[in-house]
């Protein structure tokens, strides 16, 4: 079934066409990647679709009953409520039902004052009963439980359930809007950039809702393997118009380079065979026995088609020059300390408002390293590059900076301070005066501003736009020492991808913070996780790690379980005051208690799950009976010789509403269940 059809649609802004003559179907249950370079419409079709963009021309149709939910780049967020409340009531529906259970209750109370007209006292019941029923289904589908387990896969601690949305920033407010659509279920979900604000565990977090997700959704996204985590169809904005591709991006990749192929091989074909024709129509043209076969191949040449070669997207050509060579050790932390707030007179005192982002960090950074700094949103990863970066001053320590440093420093923010009234040239150029005109220009080309877009002023650029200035900046006089912090934020897919190829390249040593995941394990050759103040080095890929740390999460979990299972035996041995017997050898001991407190652990494990299983079993054979008696009850009331008899039907009504209560207790009871079996299993 499809969702959304979009036929002979046409969207211009001035003299540029976005899109011509789109025709897209969408259907239910589509996993839909839309890429394209930055300013080729992306967002302008998810802004079409979501009935936030009229078309020029064209029709967009989305079918009756079709829920959307739309994530933009830009959240604006009008309304003032704790984040939970926010979250539960974005859910269309569920406050309209509330107030109308309310109005039929005062209807049915105020109709049995005057019991005569039983056919207005079954009606009222029948619809009483009804909306009970779908607040029912709301409330199983749409729980505070299910609420809650999204907003801390998106970073919310719980104890932030009734934080107020205006006292989040705007990355978290994007988070609660995003938590709020994915809370919904909607059946067709609009997604651009979600994981733009997102740190790498939440982006982990969302990468497996989706997995899971089983409507549809359309995703905008500058990370390759979120991408292609997620995707079974790619829509791509190309030179010669919208495309659709089925697969993954990779899969996407591949069938553009087998287009190009066979687009040459047949352009080469029909130019030999023109060719062929042409020789033979000049060489035979004054002969009057080839007149028929000349006039023939004229024709043939009139039918024969024009093929269009394929035609490459541009993308930026970044080639970083060689380096002068630096100190075997660049730059190195001693103690290194920030914090926020007034320090208390009381040494064993800490003020409330004193905020330890990070302490005592040791840390050594080695010539041509390429270090990935990751770690959740507020942990510390700005400010720790910022410090090195000279940006800010540390509140203990001190960074020791080696011989012959020259630093680049690439910040979110720099794209903002741009100077607005000032062209690209200009910003560029005033890094460095001694700079040619012609490297300026061709630094400039490289970031895909040729011609006379180098003297567009900064005023008129897109987001993405400033970010390549921004960039471009570091070519001039890029250093030996780079620091980046987000550099693919506001870059499209392949101005990503050619930027981390163009980092491979540079032979100086590179710090760089990125939440996106295929940026990392292409170019990081040591991690550094900053989290509780505190910065861990591992020196290996973004993979290894992670692997490393599943491992030491496996480690703890198994030695907590072995904890308590050597408590409990120790106990059970107490109480039994076994004969004393000679003690075994130590390391026979110990394979002993290893043995004992595995097996425990397992029983354990398996004893809870098989307790969940029994209760789920049960509490699905309790709301079978209740929703059968309810159904029973509806039938009574519906009976006009029943509902005629007012004690009866009044009787009838006070189980039906008690009952309900029951029914949702026990609906909310099964689906808490049901998640902690899933999450132990």
């Amino acid at each position: 079934m499809s969702l959304a059809v979009l036929e002979h649609v046409a969207l211009g802004f001035g003299k540029k066409t976005i899109v011509e003559d789109l025709d897209l179907r969408i259907a239910a249950g589509d996993r839909i990647g839309l890429i394209g370079p930055n300013g080729s419409g992306k967002t302008s079709l998810l802004r079409l679709l979501a009935g936030e963009q009229a078309a020029d021309y064209g029709s967009i149709t989305i079918t009756r009953g079709t829920r959307l939910g739309y994530l933009p780049q830009d959240i604006a967020i009008r309304e003032d409520k704790p984040l939970l409340r926010f979250v539960m009531e974005s859910v269309q529906g569920r406050q309209a039902l509330d107030r109308e259970i309310s109005e039929r209750e005062a209807d049915l109370a105020e109709a049995e004052k005057d019991p005569g007209d039983g056919e207005v006292l079954m009606s009222l019941a029948e619809k009483l009963s009804d909306l009970h029923e779908r607040v029912a289904h709301y409330d199983m589908h749409y729980t505070e439980h299910e609420a809650m387990r999204i907003l801390n896969g998106l970073g919310f601690k719980t104890e932030e359930r009734e934080r107020l949305l205006s006292e989040l920033s705007g990355g978290w407010k994007m988070r609660a809007v995003l938590a709020s659509l994915l809370f919904q279920k909607p059946d067709l979900l609009l997604l651009d950039e979600p994981t733009n604000h997102l740190d790498m565990p939440s982006v982990t977090w969302l990468s497996d809702f989706l997995k899971a997700y089983d409507r549809a959704f359309i995703l905008i996204c500058h990370d390759r393997d979120f991408l292609n985590e997620q995707i079974a169809r790619v829509v791509s904005f190309e030179t010669e118009g919208v495309r659709s591709y089925a697969g993954n991006y990779e899969r996407y990749l591949k069938l553009r380079e087998e287009e190009e192929i066979i687009l040459e091989n047949k352009a080469k074909n029909i130019a030999r065979e023109r060719e062929q024709t042409e020789r033979f129509i000049n060489r035979f043209r004054a002969q009057a026995n080839k007149a028929r076969a000349v006039q023939s191949r004229v024709k043939a040449l009139d039918r024969m088609e024009d093929v269009e070669t394929y035609q490459k997207r541009k993308v930026m050509r970044i080639k970083f020059p060689p380096t002068e060579r630096a100190v075997n050790e660049p730059v190195r932390l001693e103690g290194l300390g920030k914090r926020y707030g007034a320090v208390s007179d009381i040494p064993t005192k800490q003020p409330a408002a004193l905020r330890v982002v990070l302490h005592d960090v040791n840390l050594k950074v080695q010539r041509g390293e390429r270090i990935g700094i990751i770690g959740v949103n507020g942990a510390g990863k700005t400010t720790l590059l910022r410090m090195i970066a000279g940006e800010i001053e540390p509140s203990e320590g001190k960074i020791v900076l080696g011989n012959n440093i020259q630093m680049g420093y690439y910040a979110q923010h720099h794209a903002e301070s741009l100077h607005r009234e000032a062209s690209i040239y200009q910003e560029l150029s005033q890094i460095d005066p001694s700079v040619s005109v012609t490297r300026v220009r061709s630094i400039a080309g490289a970031f895909l501003f040729s011609d006379d877009d180098v003297e567009k002023k900064i005023a008129v650029l897109s987001g993405g736009e400033r970010a390549r200035v921004a960039l471009a900046r570091l070519l001039i006089k890029p250093g030996n020492f780079l620091l980046m912090d987000e550099p693919t934020n506001h870059l499209d897919l392949a101005s990503a991808e050619a930027l981390a190829e163009s980092l491979m390249g540079y032979d100086g040593t590179l710090m760089f913070v990125s939440h996106n995941r295929a940026f990392v394990r292409r170019l990081a050759t040591r991690i550094w996780n900053v989290e509780n103040g505190t910065v861990e080095t591992y020196p290996g890929t973004l993979d290894e790690y992670m692997d490393s740390c599943r491992k030491r999460q496996e480690q703890a979990q198994l030695t907590a379980a072995d904890t308590r299972a050597q408590a409990k035996a120790a106990a059970s041995a107490a109480a039994a005051k076994p004969a004393t017997k000679p003690p075994p050898a130590k390391a026979e001991r110990e394979a002993e208690q290893d043995r004992k407190r595995s097996q425990e652990a397992q029983r354990g494990s398996k004893n809870r799950a098989q307790k969940l299983e029994r209760d789920i079993t049960e509490l699905e054979k309790r709301i079978g009976e209740l929703e059968t008696a309810q159904k029973g009850r509806s039938e009574l009331l519906a009976d006009p010789d029943v509902y005629a008899d007012k004690t009866r039907s009044s009787q009838l009504i006070a189980e039906f509403k008690d009952a309900q209560a029951e029914l949702d207790k026990a609906a909310a009871r099964w689906e808490q269940a049901q998640g902690e079996l899933e999450a132990l299993r």
